[in-house]
């Protein structure tokens, strides 16, 4: 009240004015209408100038954040499964990529995807959603002498494969022998992790030459901790028979935010090489893991000292692939280089963060050879109408360029770009794996 009454003094003069002299207060009104009329143009120009700017952020984000949607913020992976991944037969040429979740592509920046180096696999071993699984039943391509049961997350249609802990629990998936260089992928979801899961909780991913539910006599394996009331180190451990253990090891990280965020686990094996990354960042790099002697050609899975109905885990999109070698010299040596690794949205042109590995090292080559000048071609399989399959070629190697020029500063004048389409299979388009062969992208040294 005293500051009502403060203020009457210097509001009594304006209402005397107002009611004794109407010219003068109409002209007041005037310009207070146009002050409140500019007010508001320049209220409205904000607005269109902040919606411009946000659309053309986006627009940039598609090139400079490859996959990128609007950012969103991760949860709790107990409360998402949002993500979807259709099966693999609708990849690439308009459809999901195995492994691939389009919605948490732009959750980082690309500073962070430049520098991710894995290369995957361009041939396709094995590849499993779950897609053709009735929800509860043991998913029809894996063996395993416990239990386990495929199951949707809340009200996502994305499946995920649970697994059951126990030391001696191994869940086996139908891939071939695995070949000398090869890549795995797959999605990881928790739930229920907190400070009370056990520092001994985690995942152990083995390569082995035994086939059935044994460790082998030659294998090697990875653990990846779940604990969260501390950083837990991963741990690496390989043997050979008659040689025992070579390597036994723990690596210090700390990927307990990770681990409970639905990550993406890639790792690569070449001869002996072993890498792993979670997500986009690299946690191992062994020049010589692979133990020597009897190949090691079974991929197994086995989960550990979860509490029984609160510690849960579930797998998905597992993704087994040959190659994942060093495209540089092939491209430097052959002029040409072929690759399935390139991965996009779907039926879109923006780049999965994940495939920034093999643009990384077409750049390092083109910026090595400095008079290297680049065509660079896109396919489809023939899924879904022709001419959109021809336009979708196009537009994909068209950012794949862009993304050579605004990430890595490669000039522009040295990089053209064609499509494509459906009309150069090198695979069966009535196969998966031939529909995978034919997704594809060529650097052609001109």
């Amino acid at each position: 009240m005293k500051k009502t009454g403060h203020h009457l003094p210097l509001l009594l003069p304006l209402f005397l004015l107002l009611f004794t002299a109407p010219e003068a207060s109409g002209q007041i009104f005037k310009k207070l209408a146009k002050k409140a009329e500019k007010a508001a143009e320049r209220t409205v120009e904000r607005r269109v100038e902040k919606e411009t700017t946000e659309k053309t952020d986006q627009a940039l984000d598609s090139i400079l954040e490859p996959g990128s949607k609007g950012k969103n913020e991760k949860g709790n992976p107990s409360n998402t499964g949002s993500s979807t991944t259709p099966n693999e037969e609708t990849t690439n040429s308009g459809g999901q990529n195995p492994g691939q979740n389009s919605h948490e592509s732009g959750s980082n920046n690309i500073t962070v995807y430049s520098k991710f180096d894995f290369v995957p696999g361009d041939k396709l071993l094995f590849f499993d959603d779950y897609a053709n699984d009735f929800i509860g039943d043991f998913p029809s391509k894996w063996n395993t002498n416990g239990s386990g049961e495929v199951v949707t997350v809340n009200n996502s249609p994305q499946r995920w494969m649970e697994l059951v802990p126990g030391w001696g629990t191994y869940y086996i998936p139908d891939v071939p022998t695995l070949p000398k260089d090869y890549t795995i992928e797959f999605d990881l979801l928790t739930a229920g992790l907190d400070k009370k899961t056990s520092s001994t909780a985690g995942l152990t991913v083995l390569v082995s030459d035994d086939t059935k539910f044994k460790v082998g006599s030659h294998n090697a394996n990875i653990w990846i901790p779940f604990g969260q009331y501390g950083a837990f180190d991963i741990r690496v451990k390989n043997y050979a028979y008659k040689a025992g253990n070579e390597i036994n090891n723990t690596i210090r990280a700390d990927i307990r935010n990770a681990i409970i965020n639905k990550p993406h686990i890639s790792i690569a094996v070449n001869d002996k090489r072993f890498r792993l990354w979670i997500n986009e960042k690299k946690y191992v790099d062994i020049p010589r893991f692979i133990p020597q002697g009897n190949p090691l050609t079974t991929l197994k899975f086995n989960v550990n000292n979860l509490r029984d109905g609160i510690d849960r885990v579930f797998i998905s999109n597992l993704k087994v692939a040959e190659g994942g070698v060093d495209l540089r010299r092939k491209l430097i040596s052959d002029g040409k280089v072929s690759t399935n690794g390139i991965l996009f949205d779907s039926g879109s042109a923006n780049i999965q963060p994940r495939s920034m590995g093999i643009i990384r090292q077409i750049s390092q080559v083109l910026q090595q050879e400095s008079g290297m000048t680049l065509k660079i071609v896109g396919h489809t399989d023939a899924d879904g109408n022709e001419d959109v399959n021809m336009k979708l070629s196009e537009d994909r190697a068209a950012s794949v360029k862009n993304a050579l020029i605004q990430v890595y500063n490669i000039s522009g004048n040295r990089l053209q770009t064609a499509g494509k389409g459906e009309k150069e299979p090198v695979g069966d388009n009535s196969t998966i794996a031939g529909k995978a062969q034919n997704r594809r992208v060529e650097f052609i040294k001109i």
